[in-house]
């Protein structure tokens, strides 16, 4: 959000209407010099700035107490350099490093030294941190390290990102989405529901996820997702991360009804 008007008439709202808030890290923009936190980042001043930067988020946040607080992981991400990433938004180069720059062992440190951290954090600040997959390298999809990462740190949870996941899956050819799901549905906290396809990733992102939008056009199939999504877990929340300016009332009331089904069928 741009100003503290905007946050305070959120916070009023909310205590209004009895709802919750969560937090798709950073609340408030223009805090830092990119919207994603760098806390894997091997240059050790942008690592402490990136600390930094959460923990002040934090103890800003902390007075409209969130329900949840999500943060991409890993940032940077680790990309194949064999993978053609230009349909992949980053904003500038420090977003990421090639898997082949960045050790298997440095990874697990980082990650766990960022794991333990936001554990602390949540008991101190009060809130369940989420953990949004961005781009998934080898080290995630290849290992347990991330599933033993969880099991230790109970309180810290999972993003599935459909729209996320069949982009990198189009991207990637080494990369299954749906088995990324069967791995870590049983952690997650939420699902974002959007679709989308790699060839207007760029122009036409998080499209509702519309009963109409076909694999066989480039689509991610929702139904896949959810099918395994159920069977997993069936306390995580649903989030529609989506611009329903693109379509009429019509169809957005439609896309809602459409995974009303999905999830009750």
């Amino acid at each position: 959000m741009e100003s503290e008007k905007e946050i305070i008439n959120l916070y009023e709202n909310a205590k209004k209407n009895n709802y919750k808030i969560a937090v798709h890290f950073p609340l408030r923009a223009g805090k830092w010099r990119l919207r994603d936190a760098q806390y894997l980042s091997k240059d050790e001043e942008i690592k402490r700035q990136s600390y930094e930067y959460i923990e002040n988020e934090l103890k800003y946040i902390r007075a409209i107490s969130p329900q949840y607080v999500l943060f991409h992981y890993p940032k940077p991400v680790l990309l194949d350099s064999e993978i053609d990433w230009e349909n992949w938004r980053f904003q500038d180069e420090t977003e990421y490093y090639f898997d082949n720059e960045y050790s298997y062992e440095k990874f697990i440190t980082e990650s766990e030294e960022f794991f333990r951290w936001l554990s602390y954090k949540s008991e101190e600040y009060n809130f369940t941190p989420v953990l949004e997959f961005d781009a998934l390298n080898k080290y995630v999809c290849g290992t347990n390290i991330v599933e033993e990462l969880l099991e230790k740190y109970p309180r810290v949870k999972i993003c599935l990102d459909i729209a996320r996941l069949h982009l990198q899956s189009k991207i990637d050819y080494k990369f299954h989405s749906l088995k990324i799901v069967k791995k870590f549905a049983k952690y997650a906290e939420v699902i974002h529901v959007s679709n989308g396809r790699a060839e207007d990733n760029a122009s036409r992102n998080h499209l509702p996820a519309l009963r109409t939008l076909s694999k066989e056009e480039g689509y991610a199939n929702i139904k896949e997702y959810f099918d395994i999504i159920k069977k997993e877990n069936n306390e995580c929340k649903i989030l529609f991360e989506h611009r329903s300016d693109l379509i009429s009332d019509d169809e957005l009331e439609d896309c809602y009804k459409y995974i009303y089904e999905l999830l009750n069928c």
